[in-house]
């Protein structure tokens, strides 16, 4: 698991995060990126989406960034929760949900908004 190092660059209010190239993963897989205050798993699947989530499983902390990509969800790598990418919430009769980031890809480069978190 490879760690980006976080470069913070501000526009609009908002606190993007760059995260690398897009081809540093690889489709259907993960990486984590360390922020100052979370450590967040972006997600890239296999019809090349990029999401972000927080690195934690809503069920009991498990690191979703090594969980296996499977259309737009995530399965735990801990207990097996599957998790949709696109809203963080854990899907069928499980409940909980991993709190969403923003990504924009721009020159070929994964950035991930920081100045507002979507609500988990």
């Amino acid at each position: 698991m490879t760690i980006f190092e976080d470069i913070a660059m501000e526009e609009n209010n908002a606190f993007w995060f760059d995260c690398g190239p897009v081809n540093s993963i690889p489709p259907r897989g993960a990486r984590t990126v360390r922020t100052p205050r979370r450590e967040i798993a972006v997600f890239r699947t296999a019809s090349d989406e990029f999401f972000a989530l927080e690195n934690r499983c809503p069920h009991k902390g498990g690191p979703l960034a090594e969980g296996i990509v499977h259309g737009r969800k995530v399965a735990c790598p801990l207990h097996n929760w599957i998790i949709d990418l696109e809203s963080g919430a854990a899907t069928g009769a499980d409940q909980g949900c991993a709190r969403k980031f923003p990504v924009k890809i721009e020159r070929g480069r994964i950035y991930l908004d920081m100045g507002v978190a979507a609500p988990a």
